[in-house]
C-alpha cells in the first residue's frame, strides 16, 4: 500500500470520527451551542481544552521554530504554559462563578455597559480572527503535504471539513470532538519522537534523550548538535543571542496573553461549578505537558537530522548532498514530496551536482564559501512549519507513522480553529445581535445567527490563510499580544478592582489600539504584504519586536483604565457588592447566572 493511500486512511477515519461526533453532539439551545449544557466533567473539559489550546502553533510550529532558532525560542514552552497558572488561579474560577456565556458578556454586566460589552467583542474579534489565521496557515500545510495538493487548495480543503462539523455541533459538539482530537494529536505527536529519540540516543523518552548522549558519535547530543550548526556559520544551538529584554516581555506577553484568549476561557464556562473550573485547568496543565515536554526534543533532534542529510559525508570536509543522492536515494523522497507543496526548495547554483546548506550571511562561512566555490546557501526554502510533519519522513520512519502524524497535525489545527470560531460566532449572535442590537431575538434565530457568524469567520480566515503575516506560531504570538493588550486588563480589573465603565473601555481602545498600531507598522497595515515601515530585525523601539509588544499595551490599558476611572467617579454599589460576591472564594457549588 503507498503512503498517499495510508494517509488517505488515516485522515479520513479521523475526521469520519469528528463528523460522527458533532452530530451525535449537535447543540440544540443555546446552552448547548454555548457552553456545551454546562455538564462537562473536568477531565473531560481538560482534556478538551487541551486540543483547544494546543494549536498548529503548538504541533506544528512550535518545534520548527526551536529546531532553527534553539534556546532563544525556549519563550514559547515558558509563556504558553506559564499562562495556564495565571489562568487557573486569578481568571477561571471567578469567571465561572459569575455565570455567564461568554467574556464579553462579563464585561458588559460587570461595567455596566452596553459599550464596554461592544468594545469587547470588537477587541474579542481581532483577536480570535489573528489567531484563526495561524491554524488556517497550518491547515494548509497538512493537507497540501498529506493529500499532495498545493498549499492553497490544502487550506480551502481543510475551511471545508471544519465548517462541516464546527457550524453545526457549536460548544457541544466541539467539546467531544476536542476529546477525541486530543488522543489523536498526542498520540501522533509522542510515538514519532519516541522512535526518532531510540535511534539517536537509545533513550525511549524524548525529554530524556535530549540531554542523553549521540549513539553515532558518543558525544552529548546537545554538544553535537552545537557543533555541527556551528560549522556551517549558524548561531550555537544551545547559546542565548537575542535580546534578553524582548524575550522577557515577550514570555509576559505569551503569558497574559493566554490568559485572556476568549476562546480558552470559553471552556470554563461548561462545567458545572465553580471548583471544577480549578481542576479543569489543572488537568488541562497535565495533557499540556505531555506535548511540551516532548517538543524541545523533537525540534533539536530534527535539526540534527537535517543536518547530517545535507552534509552526509561528515560535515564540510566530506562533502553536501549530490542532487544524484536526492533524486535516487529513497531516504530524501520526502524533499521531493515537500518541494511539490511549494514550502521546501533548493537550486544548484554553482552548478556542482551538489546543494550546500549553510548560512551564506555569517562571514566567516562567506571566506569558506570563496574558497570552495560556493555561491551562497542552496537550501533556498524551508519552511518552518513543516519540519514536525516531515520528522518521521526525515527520519525515515514507517509509512503507517507518517500516516498518525498527518491526522494528529490536522487534529491539531483543527480543533483550535473550531474553537476560536466558536468565540467569533458567540460574540457576534450573543454578544453583539442578542445583548445590543435585537434582544427580542428567539433562541432558534439567536442559533442561526451563530451558525452564519462562524460560517462568515471561516471564509475571512481562509482568505487572511492565504497570506499570512508569519509561521503559525508567529502569528498566533500576535494574536496572543492582542488579547493581551485588551481583555487580559479588563479581566483583571473586573474582577479585582472597582474601576468603572468609562475607565474600563478607554483602557481597552487605549491597549488595542497600541498593540494593533504596532504590530501593523512592522506586519503591514491589516497584514497586506509590503505595507509595513518597520520590521522585527529592526523595530521601532529598540529591540521590542511585535510580538514583544503585547505586554506594554497591557500596561497602557491598566494606566488608562485607572487615570480615567479616577477621573470620573465610583462605580455604583450593586455592581460593588457583584464584585465583591464574585471575588470572595465561597459557594463553589453550582454557580448562579447574575
Amino acid at each position: 500500500m503507498d503512503q498517499f493511500t495510508i494517509n488517505l486512511l488515516f485522515v479520513g477515519a479521523s475526521f469520519a470520527l469528528y463528523i460522527g461526533i458533532a452530530i451525535w453532539a449537535r447543540a440544540g439551545s443555546t446552552s448547548e451551542f454555548y457552553a456545551a449544557g454546562r455538564g462537562v466533567h473536568p477531565v473531560t473539559n481538560g482534556m478538551a481544552t487541551a486540543a483547544d489550546w494546543m494549536s498548529a502553533a503548538s504541533f506544528i510550529s512550535m518545534a520548527g521554530l526551536i529546531a532553527f532558532t534553539g534556546y532563544d525560542n525556549s519563550t514559547y514552552l515558558m509563556g504558553w504554559t506559564g499562562g495556564y497558572v495565571l489562568l487557573a488561579l486569578l481568571l477561571a474560577p471567578y469567571l465561572r462563578k459569575f455565570g455567564k456565556y461568554t467574556v464579553s458578556e462579563f464585561i458588559g454586566d460587570r461595567f455596566y455597559s452596553q459599550t464596554a460589552r461592544i468594545v469587547a467583542v470588537v477587541c474579542l474579534i481581532v483577536a480570535s480572527v489573528t489567531y484563526v489565521i495561524g491554524q488556517m496557515t497550518g491547515v494548509g500545510v497538512a493537507f497540501g503535504r498529506f493529500l499532495e495538493v498545493s498549499n492553497t487548495a490544502g487550506l480551502l480543503i481543510g475551511a471545508a471539513v471544519v465548517f462541516a462539523y464546527a457550524v453545526f455541533g457549536g460548544m457541544k459538539g466541539v467539546t467531544y470532538t476536542q476529546v477525541a482530537q486530543y488522543v489523536v494529536l498526542i498520540t501522533a505527536y509522542t510515538i514519532p519522537a519516541v522512535f526518532i529519540s531510540l535511534q539517536l540516543t537509545g533513550n525511549p523518552i524524548p525529554g530524556l534523550g535530549l540531554f542523553g548522549n549521540d549513539l553515532a558519535s558518543g558525544e552529548p547530543l546537545l554538544a553535537k548538535i552545537d557543533q555541527i550548526v556551528t560549522e556551517l556559520g549558524f548561531a550555537s544551538y544551545t547559546g542565548h543571542h537575542a535580546n534578553t529584554l524582548n524575550m522577557v516581555l515577550f514570555t509576559l506577553s505569551l503569558m497574559i496573553g493566554t490568559a485572556g484568549l476568549p476562546h480558552v476561557i470559553m471552556r470554563f464556562f461548561t462545567v458545572p461549578k465553580v471548583s471544577d473550573a480549578r481542576w479543569s485547568a489543572g488537568w488541562t496543565l497535565v495533557f499540556i505537558a505531555l506535548l511540551y515536554v516532548t517538543a524541545p526534543a523533537v525540534g533539536a533532534m530534527a535539526r540534527l537530522n537535517i543536518t547530517d542529510m545535507m552534509w552526509p559525508n561528515g560535515g564540510i570536509t566530506g562533502g553536501a548532498v549530490t542532487l544524484q543522492q536526492i533524486e535516487d536515494d529513497p531516504k530524501y523522497d520526502w524533499m521531493d514530496t515537500w518541494q511539490k507543496t511549494g514550502l521546501l526548495g533548493w537550486e544548484d547554483k554553482n552548478g556542482d551536482g551538489r546543494i550546500q546548506y549553510y548560512n551564506d550571511a555569517n562571514s566567516d562561512m562567506q571566506a569558506v564559501a570563496e574558497q570552495n566555490g560556493w555561491v551562497g546557501n542552496e537550501l533556498t526554502n524551508f519552511n518552518q512549519d513543516i519540519l514536525v510533519l516531515a520528522n518521521p519522513e526525515i527520519a525515515n520512519l514507517p509509512s503507517w507513522v507518517i500516516g498518525l502524524i498527518a491526522a494528529g497535525g490536522l487534529a491539531a489545527a483543527l480543533s483550535t480553529a473550531a474553537g476560536l470560531l466558536l468565540a467569533i460566532s458567540s460574540a457576534v449572535s450573543h454578544d453583539l445581535i442578542k445583548g445590543a442590537i435585537a434582544p427580542g431575538i428567539s433562541e432558534k434565530g439567536e442559533l442561526l445567527s451563530a451558525r452564519i457568524a462562524m460560517a462568515a469567520a471561516i471564509v475571512v480566515a481562509t482568505y487572511l490563510g492565504l497570506n499570512p503575516p508569519g509561521f503559525a506560531a508567529q502569528t498566533v504570538a500576535l494574536a496572543f499580544g492582542l488579547a493581551a493588550a485588551s481583555i487580559f486588563p479588563a479581566l483583571m480589573m473586573g474582577i479585582f478592582t472597582k474601576v468603572n465603565s468609562r475607565g474600563a473601555v478607554a483602557g481597552m481602545i487605549a491597549g488595542m489600539s497600541v498593540t494593533l498600531i504596532y504590530i501593523f507598522l512592522h506586519k503591514g497595515w491589516f497584514f497586506i504584504p509590503d505595507t509595513n515601515t518597520f520590521s522585527d530585525n529592526d523595530p521601532l523601539l529598540g529591540p521590542i519586536k511585535s510580538t514583544s509588544f503585547g505586554v506594554i499595551g497591557a500596561l497602557v490599558n491598566f494606566a488608562v483604565a485607572y487615570f480615567v476611572s479616577k477621573a470620573s467617579g465610583p462605580i455604583p454599589a450593586d455592581i460593588e457588592r457583584l464584585v465583591e460576591s464574585v471575588r470572595i472564594p465561597r459557594g463553589a457549588g453550582v454557580a448562579q447566572d447574575h
